[in-house]
């Protein structure tokens, strides 16, 4: 009888354009594994590659095993066989390439093998089932293009804006400095007013997207693509309830019922 055999090693990683929990378990190449009883939690950026999402726990990619076969089913409920988007390995590995908002959902995976009795020889199939959530995480619209396409568009993008508060901030101190130490010299015409510079954050998500803690409490801060059954018409951070709405991402709350699931 022919029989194929997997073993799979794996370390702690995280990958680049990915908010990744912090107990999830990646392998040197950027691959996710599932856990049983409990679906993993995946946050991509728009228009980037999800993680490799590996059919299998991180326990068993350290056993042999024996005859393995994989059944992955998308948000849409149905078998996942691959297409110019969604990329399926003869090994079950999954990524979704291009990632956008309708790609987000529940992929489940199920992975089938034999367990074998060394006296007996006696075959026994066992079955694991592996749930993954992905959600997508926005960035503006040409950020890539100015990121030249090879750093992380929103973390330089934060990153380039705090330089600049820091650097608006000194300036503004040491002109306070110079009025204080310099009190019997004659101000310019334009001087700064000590206690008239604040900073202030100003929380928002593009339309379709939200914040919420509870749901994603492991990136509480992320602004992550409606869930069905909400929607975000403006750039506020709550996703609001609309049962009607059936995809994610959605803008509006429609008074018929036109959003139908994505299929590709």
């Amino acid at each position: 009888v022919m029989r194929t055999w997997v073993l799979l090693p794996a370390v702690l990683w995280c990958l680049t354009g990915v908010r990744c929990p912090r107990s999830t378990l990646f392998d040197a190449k950027g691959f996710l594994y599932g856990k049983t009883g409990q679906p993993e939690k995946i946050y991509v950026k728009l228009h980037q590659n999800s993680p490799v999402l590996i059919c299998m726990d991180f326990k068993l990619s350290k056993k042999e095993i024996v005859d393995p076969t994989y059944l992955w089913i998308g948000p849409n409920e149905k078998t996942l066989t691959g297409n110019n988007r969604i990329n399926i390995t003869k090994t079950g590995q999954l990524m979704v390439k291009d990632f956008l908002e309708p790609l987000s959902g529940l992929y489940t995976c199920t992975l089938s093998y034999k367990i074998v009795k060394a006296e007996t020889q006696e075959e026994k199939t066992v079955k694991k089932r592996y749930d993954f959530m992905v959600f997508v995480n926005p960035f503006a619209p040409g950020w890539k293009g100015a990121c030249n396409g090879s750093v992380d568009c929103e973390d330089i993008t934060n990153h380039n804006i705090l330089q600049a508060r820091n650097r608006i901030e000194e300036f503004f101190w040491s002109q306070a400095y110079i009025f204080y130490h310099n009190f019997n010299k004659t101000l310019p015409a334009m001087h700064f007013v000590d206690h008239s510079l604040q900073v202030v954050r100003l929380d928002s998500c593009r339309p379709g997207f939200g914040k919420d803690d509870g749901l994603h409490s492991n990136c509480a801060s992320c602004c992550v693509v409606c869930s069905p059954a909400t929607f975000s018409p403006d750039v506020g951070v709550i996703c609001q309830t609309c049962v009607s709405v059936l995809i994610y991402g959605a803008k509006s709350c429609p008074t018929s019922n036109k959003n139908q699931p994505y299929e590709d």
